[in-house]
């Protein structure tokens, strides 16, 4: 067994000492004996017989979280969370499961896939697959269950609120995760287009294309393109996306890396769809990567105007290497420059402080600027051109989310009630809020106010500075004001929970569509994205410095 560690080690790095300083290797190879002779003494003395396919996947993983958090190593069966990763595909019953309490439950299934054509509800609990029981098993692990080849069955066992179990057979497909899970006109006179994009895997720049002919022959005359909640993907597909909206050979982003052959510079190569029309990016701090590409080239090139919160701020660009026994690992090679030449990486992963990563300082934050002279900067992710700051949940409002509370009652309405009105215009009035608070109150939990937790970690400090006796009085009466009260805090965040609560319960009945069109009613960006589309002068005036 000796040796056959490190040399899979070096097989896995492709050891190359010829572009290495001497000292340098002599710590490689001195690393690396260090490593082959701890599992040679484990396998040699250990009191019980060691697992090394586990050791070794968890030695890798540990080294690799030292550097950042995009490179990962896949094992051969973790490949389907890849391939899901990079093509949108995979081979399942189409739903998103949720760990709660002891068993994993089916939170939401994809229209028209097998889960949903096999009667699978959102909120039933996975009892066993196959006769092996779910109980007490991570989601990871019922998702791994759930997965394999197109058309192969499996016996799930499940139970649903207030119906008992059930034991059905459920035949897999190939799923695909829509690319586009919406796109339609959103202005009252059909002029305003809008897609919604939520990931670059491979087909991205297809289906963009195609919602956006669908849209061009409806009329469409203003486009906005939301990639909120979009973590990124694939390079290629979002300078492709760019492209549509700028001339060919625009220089649209720069790779730089340790090793020459990453400093590349990518250009758009096809003819572009339209170059005219008035654009508007929705982001959030969930934007990350591609979609900062997209947004940030069209705002760096001044051929769009970017709406919503700051980005998520990553600048890193990851190649996938193929391992020996089916494995992979996805590296980061380079950090990527939009067309300004800014970098928009907001964390320092390699000037790590105890192990803490650290914001870019602002000291070493640079001013840029766009194709008209505008000012943007660096190591902040992408600042919008409007920023509309979304208004942050309720510590009330992530408890009832957090604890299920809102999605198990979503879960008993849809029980309760055969059909709704349509998801752009189903609302929560009084008459089921009314039914939500009597639910809620009958509920056991527990929690505390941000308010409330700050102000006990005061009297802690003025306990330990000796002021306890001074404040006593001050402190209980300031207590009785920010203490946690389920019903007062029903009524004070109303308006919150309605909205997080009814598209709850529009996704029992018309999925992951019908959350988008109900999501439309309180969208402020959107809203103003579409001011701004039907204000011409305003919006060349944000465009032009």
């Amino acid at each position: 067994m000796r040796n056959i560690y490190a040399i899979a080690i070096f097989i896995l790095f492709g050891v190359n000492f010829n572009s290495h300083s001497q000292s340098n290797g002599f710590e490689v190879i001195k690393n690396l004996e260090l490593i082959d002779l701890i599992y040679m003494n484990l396998d040699k003395y250990y009191v019980d017989e060691p697992k090394t396919g586990e050791i070794s996947k968890a030695a890798i993983d540990a080294m690799l979280h030292e550097l950042d958090p995009y490179t990962v190593y896949y094992h051969e069966s973790n490949i389907e969370d890849y391939r899901l990763m990079t093509t949108g595909q995979y081979g399942g019953i189409g739903a998103l499961i949720r760990k709660t309490g002891d068993h994993v439950i089916i939170a939401e299934p994809y229209e028209n896939m097998p889960a949903q054509k096999a009667g699978l509800k959102a909120g039933d609990k996975i009892i066993s697959i196959d006769g092996k029981s779910m109980k007490n098993v991570d989601s990871e692990v019922v998702s791994n269950a759930l997965k394999g080849a197109k058309g192969s069955t499996f016996m799930l066992e499940f139970e649903r609120p207030n119906q008992g179990v059930r034991t059905i057979e459920v035949s897999r497909d190939e799923i695909k995760v829509p690319d586009v899970p919406y796109s339609g006109m959103v202005d009252e006179k059909g002029k305003v287009g809008y897609i919604k994009l939520s990931s670059f895997t491979q087909t991205a720049s297809r289906n963009v294309k195609s919602a956006f002919e669908d849209l061009s022959k409806d009329g469409m005359e203003k486009l906005i393109l939301d990639l909120r909640g979009n973590g990124g993907g694939l390079l290629m597909e979002s300078i492709n996306i760019v492209n549509f909206f700028v001339p060919q050979n625009e220089e649209i982003v720069k790779t730089k890396g340790r090793i020459l052959d990453e400093n590349r510079t990518y250009k758009t190569q096809n003819a572009p769809l339209d170059i005219d029309i008035p654009v508007v990016v929705l982001v959030d701090e969930f934007s990350a990567s591609a979609s900062e590409i997209v947004s940030g080239s069209l705002q760096d090139l001044d051929r769009g105007v970017i709406i919503g919160n700051t980005t998520f701020g990553k600048g890193l660009v990851q190649r996938t290497i193929d391992l020996k026994y089916g494995a992979k690992m996805k590296l980061t090679i380079a950090k990527y420059y939009t067309p300004s030449g800014r970098c928009v990486q907001k964390l320092d992963y390699y000037h790590k402080n105890d192990g803490k990563v650290d914001e870019v300082p602002d000291s070493l934050i640079k001013i840029f600027h766009t194709k008209n002279g505008r000012e943007v900067i660096d190591g902040r992710g992408i600042e919008p051109d409007i920023k509309i700051e979304e208004e942050n949940l309720s510590r009330f409002t992530a408890v009832l989310t957090a604890e299920n509370i809102i999605f198990d009652f979503a879960t008993q309405f849809a029980q309760q009630n055969e059909e709704i009105a349509s998801a752009e215009e189903f609302f929560v009035g009084d008459k089921i809020y009314k039914e939500f608070k009597n639910y809620v109150l009958k509920q056991d939990f527990e929690y505390k106010t941000a308010t409330q937790e700050r102000l006990e970690n005061v009297l802690e400090v003025a306990k330990r500075e000796g002021y306890e006796e001074k404040i006593d009085g001050e402190f209980e009466a300031l207590e009785k004001v920010v203490k946690a009260s389920k019903k007062d805090d029903l009524d004070l965040f109303e308006d919150q929970i309605k909205e997080i609560l009814a598209n709850e319960i529009v996704s029992r009945y018309y999925y992951q569509e019908g959350r988008v069109l109900n999501a439309f009613n309180d969208d402020k960006p959107l809203k103003k994205a579409i001011e701004i589309l039907n204000n011409e002068s305003e919006y060349k005036a944000i465009l032009t410095p």
